[in-house]
């Protein structure tokens, strides 16, 4: 179950980000954390926690669900 949730939330996490037309860089400056973690989020390499999955959400200026389902 956890590499699905890993493989959602990499998908939805940068076709969001396509859609404001940010870099990796730059969303992670807005949601407070670094560049390479995000990376490895949108690369399967690690499940991040809650708290770091509502900051990219709010980042985004979506919801935490449109991220995970």
């Amino acid at each position: 179950m956890e590499n699905k949730l890993r493989e959602t939330l990499a998908h939805n996490l940068k076709v969001e980000r396509a859609k404001k037309d940010l870099t990796q860089e730059v969303l992670a400056e807005m949601a407070g954390i670094s560049a390479k973690h995000l990376t490895k989020i949108e690369n399967k390499n690690v499940t991040p926690s809650i708290f770091i999955v509502y900051k990219l959400a709010k980042a985004l200026d979506i919801t935490v669900d449109t991220l995970v389902y």
